[in-house]
């Protein structure tokens, strides 16, 4: 195969339509007559509803329907948008007697406009009975309050979970004796980190707007990343076949994992399954900052025992996770915290142990988020390492070299798999090469009290779920020899559907140009478990290339029937199909045109790929902070990355791939926090409450590529999605130590920590 736009920096197909304003989105397309649907939310973090009176508010002129937990269906489901079977709870039901924390549903209003609606909201009364929350996630293991006594509550692959002890899961993995070589080391951590939620900030917030078709379908068109999964869970939750139901996934305007969860689908889906009306709902900022997707909040305690080498030969964690009011996405997030960590350094130790446990409250439930526990996990790990080296006293990059894994390594730790591909030494390498460590480590004082500090951090994600993520395309070619690939998965602005067209495009010996790519319509499109786990490039772009092999075959067979010959003795260029014999051709719009008349010949194709492997990408990432030390301000100077994601299909889309998720780590490092009060009121309702970094907050950020070929890979790719995101806060973290000596072990990393751990000191 050639290679011609793969590995070009190719702009994405959709670029021009959103850089001249076109109406692309979910409320840009919803029809101008739906009904206006919004959420009634409890003011009570816990509480069993005694009453609800509507009959003041349905005399509001405009409203359609109101609806509490009586009018609608009694089964559970789970929002969390994962291949059948979930490990995730079905704990849920679209509005329930009972509700769980500050902003749960208590009854859905629909009507003509939205001003008749929020005066109908405000003439609902409620009766509560308050009951005692489950607020604090270390206390709630065994608590007195069970936060899902209800029977009905069920798990369809169990983890260890007991919801009556209020555990969602727990488990234990080890090998070898941990806490036997663990006591043996010379050097040895034993801390804990306790990273906060974080909300994803997408621009678009949730949305989506339903209507019944002329063949009493549901239809609907949601912002989401998972489409396939929205399905599933309305039909589940509206007791009904998929059959019924089509889903259509427009431009979505950034998800980061917060739209893998089905948070708002169903409010609009109920009320155009129970009246026939076209409805639409559009979360406000304050919506999807109190009653979301963000985030698990975990406490994550973290063993590590080296010999007098500098060898480890022992590691150890400890997760402990919280769930929030339901269990969406929490069994596997809690994973990733070990199964992402540990084998960057346990190739070669002795022995490791991981062990879980994640818990309910009464706080808004945790979901998907980029990086999806192995953020988390990474930040105690890697700030775990930083102080091990510290405790030696040798240099942090040094203890590293000595340990991470390298190319062939065998990792038990990640599903067995072997690293096949592995350039994190490299990538090592060149960020301290690029930051100038061994000049700037471990800081320069500047005098006037302000001191520059360097920091450093490794990471390695997925590149799919292993044997359970799917993934299909089809390809036709039409009319004058263009082709149209239809996709299962998400563009959500990473441009999958622009990169996927280049691995189509060499494949097909074509312009990219001429590739025409259809987003997803449950309908339509081949089945794909949707854009999460990093899966699109390596999973997707592989059933892209299994596609245009078959669609090759077919388009050789139709030109050799034209050419009066066999298939094995024709070849196909791109352009024609070729007579190796006399050299005779026939151009491929002639065979296109062909095959719409009289002929036998289907050119299409489709095939799916799954993998038995999730080959990880790598990255290394150095920082250069300056701290004031008499206010504890730190400002960013500069961000090296340099990333192993395999063959780079399109440079510039990793590129910012990689800016955007190191911005979103710096914020997770030094600004975004999720706040509750005493009562479970989430104060972080707004983008004034609730800090996210912009352009002038984040220093200057550099990126760099290590290439590794992974044979399993689409042209030897590897995922960069989610891998990005994970280095900016144990990175920033080692910088402030390496600065003031003062470890900041719970993010985010503010001023105050900085100064309170000097004076402390």
């Amino acid at each position: 195969m050639k290679m011609n736009a793969v590995n070009a920096s190719i702009r994405k197909k959709d670029a021009m339509a959103l850089v001249t304003g076109k109406p692309v989105y979910t409320d840009d397309i919803a029809p101008k007559d739906c009904l206006v649907v919004k959420v009634l939310r409890s003011p009570y973090a816990h509480a069993m509803i005694k009453e609800v009176k509507i009959d003041a508010a349905l005399k509001v002129p405009g409203i359609e329907c109101i609806l509490t937990y009586e009018d609608v269906p009694k089964t559970r489901f789970t929002i969390a948008g994962q291949t059948y079977p979930e490990l995730s709870p079905y704990d849920r039901l679209i509005l329930e007697q009972r509700v769980r924390f500050v902003g749960d549903g208590v009854a859905i209003i629909a009507g003509k406009d939205e001003s008749s609606v929020l005066k109908a909201m405000k003439l609902i009364k409620v009766s509560y009975e308050v009951l005692e929350p489950v607020l604090d996630f270390t206390k709630a293991k065994d608590h007195k309050v069970v936060v899902h006594p209800e029977e009905d509550w069920k798990v369809l692959i169990p983890l260890g979970p007991d919801k009556n002890r209020n555990i969602v899961c727990h488990g234990t993995e080890e090998q070898g004796n941990f806490e036997e070589e663990y006591a043996k080391c010379k050097y040895v951590i034993d801390e804990t980190y306790h990273t906060k939620a974080n909300q994803q900030a997408m621009m678009e917030t949730f949305r989506a707007y339903t209507y019944m078709d002329a063949y009493g379908r549901l239809n609907v068109v949601a912002s989401t990343q998972v489409p396939f999964h929205v399905r599933k869970t309305l039909a589940t939750a509206l007791e009904t076949k998929k059959s019924n139901i089509r889903v259509v996934k427009p431009r979505i305007g950034g998800g980061f994992g917060a739209k893998q969860t089905v948070v708002a689908e169903i409010y609009p889906a109920i009320v155009t399954w129970l009246t026939g009306k076209p409805a639409k709902i559009i979360y406000t900022r304050e919506e999807s900052q109190i009653a979301s997707s963000p985030r698990h909040e975990m406490q994550i305690r973290v063993r590590i025992g080296a010999d007098e080498k500098g060898k480890i030969q022992a590691m150890g964690i400890n997760t402990l996770s919280n769930a929030g009011a339901f269990g969406d996405h929490t069994p596997t997030t809690i994973g990733l915290s070990g199964t992402k960590t540990l084998p960057i350094y346990t190739s070669n130790a002795k022995a490791y142990k991981f062990e879980y446990e994640a818990v309910y409250t009464n706080q808004m439930a945790a979901g998907a988020y980029r990086g999806y526990g192995a953020t988390q996990g990474l930040f105690a790990v890697e700030s775990a390492i930083n102080e091990l080296a510290a405790k030696m006293n040798i240099d942090p990059t040094i203890l590293r070299e000595k340990n991470i894994v390298k190319e062939g390594d065998f990792m038990s730790a990640y599903h067995g798999e072997t690293a096949n591909s592995c350039a994190l030494d490299r990538c090592l390498e060149k960020a301290k090469e690029m930051i100038d460590w061994d000049n700037k480590y471990p800081c320069k004082d500047l005098g006037n009290g302000k001191v520059r500090s360097v920091g450093i951090a490794v990471a390695m994600q997925g590149s799919c779920i292993n044997d359970v993520d799917v993934a299909s395309v089809s390809i036709k070619i039409s009319d004058d020899g263009f082709y149209n690939m239809n996709i299962g998965a998400t563009d959500m602005g990473t441009g999958c559907d622009t990169i996927l067209a280049q691995i189509a495009a060499d494949c097909l010996d074509t312009d990219v140009n001429n590739i025409i790519v259809s987003g997803v319509d449950t309908d339509i499109s081949p089945y794909d478990s949707g854009s999460y786990a990093s899966s699109t490039t390596y999973l997707t772009g592989m059933a892209t290339i299994k596609t245009c092999e078959e669609l090759r075959e077919k388009i050789t067979a139709a030109g050799a029937d034209m050419l009066g010959c066999k298939p094995e003795e024709a070849e196909f260029d791109g352009n024609s199909v070729i007579n190796l014999t006399n050299h005779k051709s026939i151009s491929l719009i002639d065979i296109a045109n062909n095959s719409m008349c009289g002929s036998n010949h289907t050119l299409e194709a489709c095939v799916k790929h799954t993998s038995p492997v999730s080959p990880p990408p790598y990255m290394a990432g150095a920082v250069e902070v300056e701290i004031d030390k008499e206010t504890g301000h730190l400002d960013i100077i500069d961000y090296v990355a340099v990333v192993d994601c395999g063959t780079v299909i399109n440079p510039n889309l990793a590129r910012v791939q990689t800016e955007g998720g190191l911005v979103q780590g710096i914020g997770m490092a030094l600004y975004e926090d999720v706040v509750y009060g005493k009562d479970g009121t989430c104060y972080s309702n707004s983008f004034m409450q609730y800090k996210i970094p912009s352009r002038l907050d984040v220093g200057q950020i550099r990126v760099a590529f290590e290439s590794s070929y992974e044979p399993t890979g689409p042209f030897g790719a590897k995922s960069i999605g989610e891998l990005v995101i994970n280095t900016p806060s144990p990175a920033l973290a080692n910088a402030v130590y390496n600065a003031t000596r003062v470890n900041v072990r719970t993010l985010p990393i503010t001023s105050e920590k900085i100064i309170m751990g000097m004076l402390n000191k």
